[in-house]
């Protein structure tokens, strides 16, 4: 499976004799990508894929691919050996593989969405942190068990490790608050919050001498509706011997070279020597090369910047500081750069396109923060459903406070939208072209209106757009994988029961009445909770979400006003117009909510097509 890097080579005698006398390890801070101490494998997730792919740097070859799971995230070298471990997030899974071999050793299963993995540096712990339900998990790696879990927070993605401070670096993904752990006692003992606006922090940098953090983030101003003043990148600079409040500051990478916008940074690499920084743009397929200030003041200031190719997700620079990589996600190749004049040495294919060329045109599109998606390069799709998800923020959107709500299942349960004002996802040519995007469109020729004829057929790309849309599966919740509880099955019977109603409109396999159909068919529901926000337009009656995956997507209704399950069913509720709760005991309350996070607790395609159910394919 070898395929050498195209163009230019690099020596061997680049990599190996330094790095042993520089103070880094392997996989100190977290990345999809990763490089052995030694400096002669470069590692690579595919999150399409469901491979990690092992580089031979010497000789600028691919060694080999190994299959791991569903949507890899994170990896990291152990030490200063050649074996690894992966963060299957879709799998809830860290497989161990030795890098030599190519083959898996080992795997350790975990509760959920493990993304960020960092080593000691003997290589005999690992680290890895929970998205859901905001863990890190510490694994000896010897016997593949894991010997403690620490609560971190909620929705912890990015980890880094500093061995004389004894601490761990971890990031909540929708606040971006960083929060310092001591591994002795595995309690939080320092914290920096960012701004209310500050969303989206997947990974942490450390600097390798000075008390430094590099944060790549997004910062969310969910009361603008246009694409020019809604999102901004942000890389945040936090001192690390500097407590809550004192030491936090926010570089604005939309105007770090006059001008010039950049969208989605997503990751941030510092060099070994730490006087340069790399962070990419996803969403723009750019990255800036910056050099560090030791200032406590501007800490970053422009050196070059560098046109990407598509989805730019990772970056990591060789250990004796002369080369950095780019991971090009949406072209499936790794790219190797200069690190000072930061020229392009050569590239190479890392995996085969998983996703079939419809839908790699669609998610390119997606992802694409650049026209003809976007007029002014500020957001994309991507910015508020990055893979799909939800960015767990509540927009005053021009029809009112809308919730951002997950693509997964979309595809059974159209019309989209809170409102049900789109009933295919080829509708959203009109945000495309309108002042949120501001782009030129996909579409020559006539568009027809939302909830009119079909404008699925009159555009390729739009097309390809809704493939990618309504290819998000459902996953099966945490809280269901040994079987329904006690708990979780007297709320069944709750939610079921004439009493409640909670089932007239939450129904069939998708726990919605939502069906892909002509628009004259589309069910809306006055729920009670459309009445208290003076900047509806649409409403108060709105589409049934599916419940599948609610364990996960707080905040809750159309408008986010409920943070908890039991909000919902307590306080969110007027006259019992969301189901009759007011009657339940909080014995039934309690099961009924553990019913719920227990959703999905069986695939629900099966059910759908044994009923006829139809889902739009694009």
């Amino acid at each position: 499976m070898c395929n050498p890097f195209r163009a230019i080579g690099i020596a061997a005698a680049v990599f190996g004799a330094a790095a042993a006398a520089l103070p880094l390890w392997a996989g100190q801070s977290n990345s999809l990508m990763d490089i052995s101490h030694d400096g002669s494998l470069l590692a690579c997730s595919n999150r399409d894929s469901g491979t990690v792919t092992l580089i031979d740097l010497p000789s600028l070859e691919k060694r080999c691919e190994i299959r791991v799971g569903q949507h890899p995230e994170g990896v990291s070298f152990l030490g200063h050996s050649h074996r690894l471990a992966v963060a299957v997030y879709g799998s809830d899974r860290v497989v161990f593989c030795d890098a030599d071999t190519a083959r898996q050793v080992g795997a350790t299963d975990v509760f959920d969405e493990p993304y960020g993995v960092v080593s000691s540096p003997d290589g005999e712990r690992l680290f890895v942190t929970l998205d859901y339900p905001g863990r890190v998990v510490e694994i000896e790696t010897a016997s593949f068990s894991v010997v403690r879990e620490i609560p971190a927070g909620r929705f912890v993605r990015g980890i880094a490790l500093a061995p004389p401070e004894n601490r761990l670096y971890v990031t909540e993904y929708y606040s971006a608050v960083v929060k310092a752990i001591d591994l002795e006692t595995g309690l939080i003992v320092d914290q920096w919050k960012g701004a209310s606006t500050d969303n989206l922090l997947r990974q942490i940098t450390l600097h390798p001498r000075r008390p430094k953090a590099y944060l790549p983030h997004l910062r969310s101003r969910v009361t603008s509706v246009h694409g020019s003043g809604s999102i901004f990148p942000y890389v945040s600079v936090v001192d690390t011997i500097a407590g809550d409040g004192k030491r936090r500051k926010r570089i604005p990478m939309d105007a770090f070279r006059g001008n010039l916008v950049t969208a989605n940074p997503w990751e941030i690499a510092l060099a070994p020597d730490g006087k340069r920084a790399f962070v990419v743009f996803a969403g723009t397929n750019d990255m800036f090369a910056c050099d560090v200030i030791d200032d406590d003041y501007r800490e970053l200031g422009y050196a070059r910047y560098v046109r990407l190719g598509a989805n730019p997700r990772a970056v990591r620079v060789a250990p004796d500081g002369r080369t950095v990589f780019i991971y090009h996600a949406l072209d499936f190749e790794v790219v190797a750069f200069d690190a000072d004049t930061c020229q392009e040495q050569g590239r190479v294919a890392i995996t085969e396109n998983p996703l079939g060329d419809e839908q790699l045109v669609g998610k390119k599109l997606f992802y694409a923060a650049l026209q003809p998606m976007v007029g002014r390069r500020w957001i994309s799709c991507a910015s508020c459903h990055p893979d799909g998800e939800p960015d767990g923020r509540t927009w005053h959107n021009p029809e009112g406070l809308r919730n951002t709500q997950s693509l997964a299942g979309m595809a059974w349960t159209h019309p989209i939208h809170w409102s049900g004002d789109r009933d295919e996802v080829q509708d959203f040519e009109h945000t495309i072209r309108g002042p949120l995007m501001q782009g030129r469109g996909l579409l020559a020729g006539r568009l027809n209106p939302p909830l009119g004829q079909p404008n699925k057929g009159l555009s390729e790309s739009l097309d390809a757009i809704a493939a990618y849309s309504n290819s998000h599966a459902v996953r099966l919740s945490p809280h269901s994988k040994g079987g329904l509880s006690a708990a979780a099955r007297r709320g069944r019977t709750i939610f079921a029961s004439p009493r409640t109603g909670c089932s007239r409109c939450h129904n069939g396999p998708f726990y919605s009445d939502s069906r892909p159909g002509p628009a004259a068919d589309i069910v809306r529901h006055d729920v009670g909770t459309g009445h208290q926000d003076p900047t509806e337009k649409m409403g108060p009656a709105y589409d049934t979400p599916t419940l599948l995956g609610i364990y996960r997507t707080a905040p809750y209704l159309h408008d986010g006003r409920a943070t908890t399950l039991i909000e919902v069913l307590r306080e969110q509720n007027p006259d019992d117009k969301h189901g009759v709760t007011s009657h339940l005991s909080d014995d039934e309350i309690t099961d009924l909510v553990a019913f719920l996070k227990a959703l999905p607790y069986e695939d629900p395609i099966p059910a759908a097509k044994r009923l006829g159910l139809k889902q739009v394919s694009r």
